[in-house]
């Protein structure tokens, strides 16, 4: 037990250093892994008491009762009646009470073996982090998103086990981030494969027809205290606000040299790109403040996390909770 105990603490202490290290900012942390290992190591552990740890202790307690009837059974041939010998609850209770380094494993399994498969193959929880998604989505928005929508994935590699739906045009859509891929980005999906995308002078071309867009009211961003021009744009099924900062020129600073920049030709007016196959356009709704695959490139479909569609709490404005376009 002595040797059990050591291990345990060795691995535990693991754990922390890595959280610690994430949290630091000093090892570029994957929740998924850490969660896949802290069900498997807290998995063994379970096994291990089912089948080895709670039968010895079961079979100790047996044996505690065996040696006071048998010692009861001698004293009462001695004549001896009146003994304090019977093997009281409190005592049971100590010899099978799983030890710390049990509970901390064995006994937190079933938890996080829910919260696994939850988060790996249903719905997952997330934190907007910037103002990209900005009208549809606000800084601190705790969203969920749907992880079998667009097939079921194996957790941590990605890969994807059982078709599902496709993607489709105005989708807001979770994906690891093409040039750094431990990264979450959320954008909203553009351009499916096979489509010409331009964004010209602020305005959206898919396949050569401009996508219908209605002027709202000014949008007032309370964090930067300004208006921007706001429009209803009808790229899916159902319409989704955007905001567009008319101070902010048209042509796209910085892009990156990403894989399909062949496919892609820019200009002082924008860029205009062919989507291949297999991959996605992606574009934030603060259209003058996302960083999106106008920079960065396409989103391969290996890339998919899922399907965002719910906000499920803002600390700072519980009027956000609910559903989204």
């Amino acid at each position: 037990m002595q040797v059990m105990q050591w291990i345990t603490a060795v691995v535990l202490a693991s754990f922390v250093a890595y959280i610690g290290g994430w949290y630091m900012g000093a090892i570029e942390g994957n929740f998924a892994l850490l969660l896949f290992l802290a069900t498997l190591v807290t998995g063994i552990y379970w096994v291990a008491e089912r089948m080895y740890f709670w039968p010895k202790r079961r079979d100790a307690v047996a044996a505690v009762e065996r040696a006071a009837v048998e010692r009861r059974a001698e004293l009462d041939r001695m004549g001896i009646a009146k003994t304090d010998i019977e093997v009281s609850e409190e005592a049971k209770g100590r010899i099978l009470m799983q030890p710390w380094w049990l509970d901390w494993t064995a006994g937190l399994f079933p938890v996080i073996a829910i919260v696994f498969v939850l988060r790996s193959f249903l719905f997952e929880p997330f934190k907007i982090p910037s103002g990209s998604m900005i009208p549809t989505l606000m800084v601190g928005d705790l969203i969920l998103v749907n992880k079998f929508t667009y097939g079921v994935r194996l957790p941590v590699i990605n890969k994807k086990i059982i078709e599902g739906n496709s993607p489709q045009r105005g989708d807001v859509m979770v994906f690891r981030y093409p040039p750094q891929p431990n990264l979450d980005y959320i954008k909203r999906v553009v351009g499916l494969p096979g489509d010409e995308v331009a964004y010209l002078n602020k305005r959206l071309t898919i396949n050569g027809t401009p996508v219908p867009t209605t002027e709202l009211p000014d949008f007032l961003d309370r964090d930067a205290m300004r208006y921007f021009k706001q429009f209803d744009e009808s790229l899916g099924e159902k319409p989704h606000r955007i905001i567009v900062n008319n101070d902010v020129p048209p042509f796209i600073q910085g892009a990156s040299d990403h894989e399909y920049r062949k496919n892609c030709s820019y200009s002082v007016e924008g860029v205009t790109c062919k989507v291949p196959e297999g991959h996605y356009f992606m574009m934030g709704d603060n259209r003058d403040n996302s960083l999106d695959s106008r920079y960065w490139g396409f989103v391969p479909d290996k890339n998919i996390v899922g399907k965002a569609f719910f906000v499920w709490m803002n600390f700072g404005d519980l009027k956000r909770i609910g559903g989204f376009n």
